[in-house]
């Protein structure tokens, strides 16, 4: 998920420099990768299978901008878990005097570690369903028709993110 961001910003900008097809062979080098290849079947774009051209490609680059800036949120939870969770002992030098699970520097460690370990636990589950939501509609990039539902929900998901990151704000 690290490299949605990047690679969509690479494709953007490989498109309007006529190298939609080099941009769509990134996309699927990492999506075989990470994911493994791609089921055979599927109807082909514009009747040519893997040749993805670029308002395809250029398509596929802006939803996996949007996907990746969500799987942002998630993994902000992982590092809060590792800093505020793992190594709360070290980045909160006390008094603990008013922490969860004080007084003592173990007991708010423990509580601490505790409480963020669900959080870690729902973050990974949700970075592992945006990796195969964004490995579905890498299918479009060797010719195949993906779902309706796919760009459905691509294309909902960032809703709620947007509210949650918004409420964040608000709280801090």
């Amino acid at each position: 998920m690290a490299a949605l961001l990047p690679l969509a910003v690479a494709a953007l900008l490989a498109v309007p420099l006529g190298r939609a097809r080099a941009a769509a062979g990134w996309w699927l080098r990492l999506r075989s990768r990470l994911l493994g290849p791609l089921p055979p079947g599927g109807a082909g774009v514009a009747g040519r299978p893997g040749r993805a051209g670029g308002l395809v490609v250029a398509g596929h680059a802006v939803l996996s901008l949007l996907l990746g800036a969500v799987a942002l949120l998630p993994f902000g939870a992982l590092l809060a878990f590792v800093f505020r969770g793992v190594c709360y002992g070290l980045v909160d030098p006390g008094p603990y005097d008013t922490s969860w699970g004080g007084p003592s520097r173990a007991g708010a460690w423990a509580a601490h570690f505790l409480v963020g370990l669900p959080m870690a636990a729902v973050a990974l589950l949700l970075l592992a369903g945006l990796a195969a939501l964004h490995g579905r509609l890498s299918g479009v990039l060797a010719g195949q028709r993906p779902a309706r539902w796919v760009f459905a929900v691509a294309l909902t998901v960032p809703l709620p993110a947007v509210a949650l990151f918004v409420a964040w704000l608000h709280q801090i």
